[in-house]
């Protein structure tokens, strides 16, 4: 949630034009209608970039326009209402400065991030760390302690949006391998056969039986790794490696929309030779199927700060 924070609280001057170093995003983990603008304003300046701006965006809201929370945060960017009439923008020039367009609501973040960063320039770390930490615990704690502040709430924060950034940078090098795949594809080996059912997490209540990403999250949770419990909340889990880069124990996923991370619709376990361990559908027991469809839309190498990082809701 954005709240006023430390003690300079100042209407900020937007600079026109973008700054800062591109990262670009990964394929469709932000809904399309909002990545050419976070790819756009993510750049504003160094402290952030557009995978960062992605990461707190999904943490706030899960990319919701209409979110509001029971502390009166407003849409995609969840500013409360003070907070908004001093650092909201009118970000796409219609003359209106709304909370609930992200036009403006995804600006105006960008823009309160890099005035943050402007507070605390001077002060010894990583420009970053100390915006994220500003943000939570208030600039003024960040001065005093010279970087982050020992608050574990604030830490907790900091490592969060750091780790779920990685989740939506498209990857520059080959993702390392989580230790924990084969333990995962060795759970769902031993679940061959099984009925499908929808909502299914293999309890006893549900016979064992399971749905896709009940299955996958099961398969993960053996390995002490807890997954949210819908496909698209899992493709956050981690990094994204390319088709050619799959490695058995990636999740993959399948979406009827391929701009879209929040419409993927199924997921399995990658098993090698184009193949996964899947549960498909009502009627359908759990199986392999090849993972080259026409809804195939990419994969996640889940690695437990990714998992941990993600919210319980969004």
């Amino acid at each position: 949630m954005l709240l006023v924070v430390g003690v300079y609280i100042v209407a900020g001057n937007l600079v026109n034009g973008v700054g800062g170093a591109t990262k670009s995003l990964a394929k469709g983990s932000v809904p399309a209608a909002y990545s050419a603008v976070v790819q756009k304003w993510g750049n504003l300046c160094p402290a952030i970039n557009p995978a960062l701006l992605a990461a707190q965006l999904y943490q706030e809201s899960g990319f919701n326009p209409n979110a509001k929370s029971a502390a009166a945060a407003e849409g995609i960017a969840q500013f409360i209402p003070g907070t908004w009439a001093t650092h909201g923008i009118d970000g796409n020039g219609d003359g209106v400065k709304n909370v609930w367009d992200p036009q403006d609501a995804i600006p105006s973040a960008a823009s309160y991030d890099c005035q943050l960063a402007s507070y605390v320039k001077d002060v010894p770390g990583n420009l970053t760390e100390n915006m994220l930490a500003s943000y939570n615990a208030g600039s003024y704690a960040v001065i005093k302690y010279g970087g982050v502040p020992p608050y574990k709430e604030t830490q907790n924060y900091v490592k969060t949006i750091t780790t779920l950034e990685k989740s939506f940078a498209a990857p520059v090098t080959r993702v390392d391998p989580s230790k924990q795949a084969a333990g995962a594809i060795d759970y769902a080996q031993k679940k061959l056969g099984t009925p499908y059912l929808w909502g299914g997490d293999g309890t006893a209540q549900d016979n064992g039986r399971f749905d896709c990403s009940g299955l996958t999250k099961a398969a993960y949770e053996s390995v002490g790794i807890t997954l949210p419990r819908v496909a698209n909340d899992q493709y956050n889990a981690g990094p994204h490696p390319r088709r050619n880069e799959l490695l058995p124990g990636d999740l993959v996923f399948f979406s009827k929309d391929p701009t879209d991370s929040r419409a993927i619709h199924h997921v399995g376990i990658y098993v090698g030779g184009g193949y996964m361990i899947d549960a498909p559908r009502t009627g359908a027991v759990i199986r392999f199927d090849p993972i080259d469809t026409g809804e195939y839309f990419g994969a996640t190498r889940v690695t437990e700060d990714g998992a941990k990082a993600l919210p319980t809701t969004v």
